[in-house]
């Protein structure tokens, strides 16, 4: 275990956090609001302190840097930031537990956006900042920005490994030949994305810090708003409307955008998972428009309500318009699906992803036939592609290794004694990145009355989703820190 490369990347990350939390310094500042100036300037000098520190001692000699160090890496960095990221909303008392602070903050990062606070108003305006900026830092990755801004050791492989352990999909693979370049590309097309979601926002006439926040939320798909109603706030089909569409655009996989800027339409739309990803979207908007129908004044209303939430959903961004918790028992089971079907491979999405659905119905498919033509040879194909052996098995994997965290979870919430959908659905909500659930953890409701075990379970279960689970249960492995002979 290469440990001092361990350091010097998590040092890189704390110092770049820092420098992230500079623009709520300057909110504070402007705002007077003096307990979160303070809060964030102290904050900022820990992060440079530590994080100089850890790359100065670490500065010699790279060494080797295998996968095991790469996912390491990304694992303690996901912790570390959110242990650090919370202090501002502890040292300002903001939020007097600690625990809370930490719940808060992990939801951010993770994108998922499940909240303790009853009354988000009362927040000062630089940390609702910093809480929506952490959605837009987590959705493309802190490490990821790191690689394509610092010159790290990039020709080795340790590039490769990180980008591997800090995106979401079952294969990770290169846009070009090199991975600084594939960063700065996936980079670029986030803030693109992010830039003409702020400007198209301001012209429906809301203010720019509202634009900001809500842009940060949507292409990270995080859910966080600045209001205590959420989107609902914001009573207008054109502004809805538009974060319906780049939530949509944000739950795609990132490399379709490169091949469209490259010209290549045809092998882009041509993709499965893209195009299961928009029909499974189509087929729940329109099932749900039918069956709450009556609930609404209009056959538009019913559809823009609908498909907002199916798109929310699905994307794992946890925006609300209205309170599902009030719609029949059949829209509120199709919404409890794509909670776990969640958004495309390589996207800011949470969720099982859509090609792993793909795969394991393949898979399952492909099984059945073997039982009746046990002497066929039958090869699983996507997008034209052989998937190999060592795919399908960590497919195969993934699902057991999830729904087991998912029923241990469950498990230990349910020892709050709260309803069996506040229980489930609470975790659903976490461990794939969504926010709202059900019932008391419903989109008018939070997490605020869970106990402290609790919170700290759903904060596990909120890192290992995004992390795709292994690199958060790599570090409870043995052997990853006993030094072979």
């Amino acid at each position: 275990m290469n440990k001092r490369l361990i350091l010097k990347y998590i040092g890189y990350m704390l110092v770049i956090e820092g420098i992230f939390m500079l623009p709520s310094v300057g909110i504070a500042l402007y705002r007077k609001e003096s307990a979160s100036f303070f809060a964030f300037l102290l904050t900022i000098a820990v992060l440079e302190g530590v994080g100089f520190l850890f790359v100065s001692l670490n500065r010699k000699k790279d060494g080797n840097f295998y996968a095991k160090e790469g996912f390491c890496t990304v694992a303690l960095s996901w912790i570390i930031m959110s242990l650090f990221g919370a202090l501002p909303l502890y040292i300002s008392g903001a939020i007097p537990s600690y625990v809370d602070c930490f719940f808060e903050i992990v939801s951010g990062f993770t994108t998922t956006g499940a909240t303790i606070l009853s009354d988000i108003e009362a927040l000062p305006r630089s940390l609702l900042y910093w809480r929506s900026f952490t959605h837009w830092l987590g959705g493309m990755g802190v490490l990821v920005f790191i690689l394509a801004i610092v010159p790290l050791s990039s020709e080795n492989g340790n590039s490769l490994h990180i980008l591997r352990a800090e995106s979401p999909g079952p294969v990770v693979g290169k846009l070009v030949s090199r991975m600084k370049t594939t960063a700065r590309i996936l980079y670029a097309i986030y803030i693109m994305l992010t830039v003409i979601e702020i400007v198209l926002l301001l012209l429906g006439g809301i203010p720019l810090f509202d634009a900001v926040t809500i842009s940060y939320g949507t292409v990270g798909t995080g859910g966080f708003a600045i209001t205590n109603n959420g989107i609902a706030s914001y009573d207008s089909y054109y502004l809805q409307g538009v974060i319906t569409v780049f939530m949509i655009l944000c739950g795609v996989n990132f490399n379709i955008f490169y091949l469209l800027l490259m010209r290549e339409f045809k092998l882009a739309f041509k993709n499965l998972e893209l195009r299961v990803y928009l029909g499974v979207i189509l087929a729940s908007t329109l099932l749900i428009t039918w069956n709450t129908f009556g609930m609404y004044d209009s056959l538009r209303s019913a559809f823009h309500h609908s498909i907002f939430q199916v798109v929310s959903i699905i994307t794992t961004t946890g925006f609300a318009t209205v309170d599902f918790n009030l719609w029949p028992e059949f829209s509120k089971m199709i919404l409890f699906i794509l909670m776990f079907i969640g958004a495309s491979a390589g996207s800011t999405g949470g969720g099982i992803k859509v090609s792993r659905c793909i795969i394991m119905y393949k898979s399952i498919k492909n099984e059945i036939k073997k039982l009746i033509h046990p002497r066929s040879v039958k090869l699983i194909r996507m997008d034209g592609k052989i998937l190999s052996d060592d795919t399908m098995h960590s497919v195969s994997i993934y699902f057991g290794t999830y729904f087991a965290i998912f029923a241990l979870s469950i498990l230990v919430v349910s020892l709050d004694g709260f309803s069996f959908m506040t229980t489930v659905s609470s975790v659903a909500a976490c461990l794939n990145n969504i926010g709202p659930g059900f019932d008391v953890v419903g989109p008018l409701g939070n997490f605020g009355s869970l106990s402290v075990l609790s919170k700290l379970v759903l904060s596990a279960d909120m890192l290992i989703g995004r992390l795709e689970i292994f690199p958060m249960l790599l570090l409870f492995s043995p052997s990853l820190w006993i030094r072979s002979k």
